[in-house]
């Protein structure tokens, strides 16, 4: 999914100047973005309290949303670099096609994850005809220097590791969780999960303490170390913890994410993260006057243009609240 903002603006995050080192509850709140003409999103990152969570740098949660009698997600052919989109559905199926020439349908708990590396284009469109309702969330995992050039590159996984508890069961998107290991490629130490919650279900999670927290609310009501959590709302944990107290008192459906701190600063701007003014305009003038991007064949459509940049210096601080 892209950042369809027509003023983007630059967000500085990375680096480890306010990583939290313990246990917080620290509640954030969506901004709503409209995504074409019936999609709306509800965007967890980056947040005024908080830009990154390990190296995820971008969280959007949409949906259930009703489109039978609409044409649903239409993402045109637009361009990353520098990061992974992972794409997470509880409802419908996404289309997903890109400039590498990949062409997969994405269906409910099926892992869709787009490593853009150098350069790569990309669009998303519900299939027609499609399913009634569309949930889902669409994340972007930060690259780190090393390897943020390499090859654009898609993974389909219709298959995932679980991780079972009484009333819980865990799904393992990205990274390693309780010793269940997504096949999924990561570049930095991570985690993301998807987890269902059964009625009256009280349970303990395990968590690494040398990685950073946040749980995204998908649907129902849960209690996350004893914090009300409701769809749409995503609570950031910190640091320290060993395991994770969950409680429901009701079905419910969370997305746990975590990581190491990422040291890295960088620059997000648009659909584009680097780490200098200099890349960011360069990959903004690439987008519009070149062919490094490539292209995505079969979209029925025009592709995105690029907004353009702001005439200040866009600079890499680090971490910011």
């Amino acid at each position: 999914m892209s950042n369809l903002d027509r003023q983007a603006v630059p967000t500085v995050c990375g680096g480890r100047g306010f990583v939290v080192a313990e246990p917080v509850r620290e509640l954030l709140s969506p901004r709503r973005v409209q995504l074409g003409e019936s999609t709306e999103v509800r965007r967890l990152l980056p947040n005024l309290g908080r830009r990154m969570v390990g190296a995820w740098a971008f969280v959007d949660h949409y949906g259930p949303d009703d489109i039978a009698d609409e044409p649903g997600m239409q993402v045109p052919p637009h361009p990353h670099m520098g990061l992974q989109t992972v794409s997470w559905l509880h409802e419908g199926e996404v289309l997903h096609r890109d400039s590498t020439g990949s062409l997969q349908t994405i269906r409910p708990r099926e892992l869709g994850l787009m490593t853009s590396g150098r350069a790569i284009s990309h669009s998303e469109e519900s299939p027609r005809p499609h399913a009634r309702f569309l949930h889902g969330a669409q994340l972007w995992v930060a690259l780190p220097d090393a390897h943020r050039h390499v090859e654009p590159h898609f993974q389909h996984h219709a298959e995932l590791p679980h991780v079972t508890a009484p009333g819980l069961t865990a799904t393992v998107i990205l990274g390693t969780l309780d010793g269940a290991t997504s096949p999924g490629t990561t570049y930095t130490p991570l985690v993301g999960a998807d987890l269902t919650l059964t009625a009256g279900a009280d349970t303990r999670l395990p968590l690494d303490p040398d990685f950073e927290y946040a749980v995204l609310s998908m649907s129902g009501e849960a209690h996350v170390d004893g914090v009300p959590l409701l769809p749409g709302s995503m609570l950031y944990l910190g640091c320290g913890r060993t395991d994770l107290p969950l409680h429901a008192p009701s079905d419910a459906a969370l997305m746990l994410l975590g990581g190491e701190p990422f040291e890295e600063e960088l620059v997000m701007w648009w659909n584009f993260v680097g780490r200098t003014d200099e890349e960011i305009r360069q990959a903004r003038e690439d987008w519009m006057k070149s062919d490094r991007f490539g292209e995505v064949k079969g979209y029925d459509g025009d592709r995105l243009d690029a907004p353009e940049v702001p005439a200040a210096q866009l600079k890499a601080r680090g971490r910011v609240r």
